[in-house]
């Protein structure tokens, strides 16, 4: 990685201030001031205002006195008991050890909002919150973040009275506790995240926050001109109005077709509720991406890790 580099400073050139006059004090000439009678050199007529004194009067002109800035008290993040900052963050894939520590001298790391330059600090990674360029890290290795792809017929809940088929035939041998970051319907597949985070499981459901979730819907067809304009604009529905943050047609067959659908609402059902709404009800249903992290080719029923990027992404989406 390369490093910053900040040009010397230039040198004042010495001479003579902007607007001074060459030769003995009061060589200028005299004039009419403004608003006031002629009088003699350098000195204002009667009634007059004498104006601002530049070089060459005879009295030297006071510099201002600006209000002294007082900088923001620092924090000490530095934790005795820590671990040293570099190693977690090589351990938390930011980089090599030493790359770390050039991140660190270069001052593009903050511990709990404070700037870090020195390499000796050690932090608590349980209780501390560590960015990298304004990306946080994740330092918690007991932490998981899971990508599943759920398939159709599957409850969203870890335990079902009825005994349906639910997320814990696939994950409930686990030892970590884990939560589904919002909810997909039994009749509905695709992208569901799953993780012990429950600070950032909340952020990313939480319509507040307006992480963005993608799905593809085939629905009957054809489809009318003007159905994006009105689910952009917004839909009525009986727990209240809904809009889209986007709307497009992927394809189109006879009687048919998919369409995509954004939006950071959450409620039960919203998708094919607000499709319906607008004469076109869901044939099909698939949640495709949540926030940054893509479905992509995960095979149904299967489960993947996030890496350290997408988990630093999805950070950064929920504003953490």
């Amino acid at each position: 990685m390369s490093e910053y580099s900040r040009s010397p400073r230039q040198p004042r050139k010495k001479g003579s201030a902007a607007g001074g006059a060459k030769g003995r004090p009061g060589a200028a000439r005299g004039g009419a001031t403004r608003g006031g009678k002629p009088g003699k050199p350098g000195k204002g007529g009667k009634g007059g205002s004498a104006g601002p004194r530049f070089a060459g009067s005879t009295k030297a002109s006071q510099p201002t006195k600006l209000p002294e800035r007082r900088s923001a008290p620092e924090i000490d993040v530095h934790d005795p008991e820590g671990v040293r900052l570099q190693k977690l963050m090589a351990a938390g894939g930011v980089g090599s050890r030493r790359v770390c520590e050039n991140l660190i001298e270069q001052g593009r790391v903050e511990v709990d909002g404070q700037v870090v330059t020195e390499l000796g600090v050690r932090i608590n990674p349980r209780t501390q919150v560590v960015h990298v360029d304004g990306v946080r890290v994740n330092l918690d290795e007991d932490r998981v973040y899971l990508a599943f792809n759920k398939p159709k017929g599957v409850v969203t809940t870890m335990n079902d009275e009825l005994g349906r088929i639910s997320l814990a035939d696939y994950v409930g041998n686990r030892e970590e506790r884990l939560f589904h970051v919002g909810r997909l319907d039994a009749d509905t597949e695709g992208l569901l995240l799953l993780t012990n985070d429950g600070d950032l499981a909340h952020r990313l459901q939480h319509p507040a926050y307006g992480v963005l979730k993608t799905y593809i819907a085939t629905i009957r067809g054809p489809v009318q001109r003007d159905v994006g304009k009105r689910l952009r604009e917004g839909v009525e529905l009986e727990d209240g109005p809904v809009t889209v943050d986007s709307f497009r047609i992927v394809d189109h067959q006879p009687g048919k077709a998919m369409v995509e659908v954004v939006l950071h609402e959450g409620r039960k059902h919203v998708v094919r509720r607000m499709l319906e709404a607008v004469g076109h009800p869901v044939l099909e249903l698939v949640r495709t991406e949540v926030g940054p992290i893509r479905l992509a080719d995960l095979k149904s029923g299967r489960t993947r890790r996030l890496n350290k990027a997408e988990i630093g992404a999805l950070y950064k989406a929920a504003g953490l």
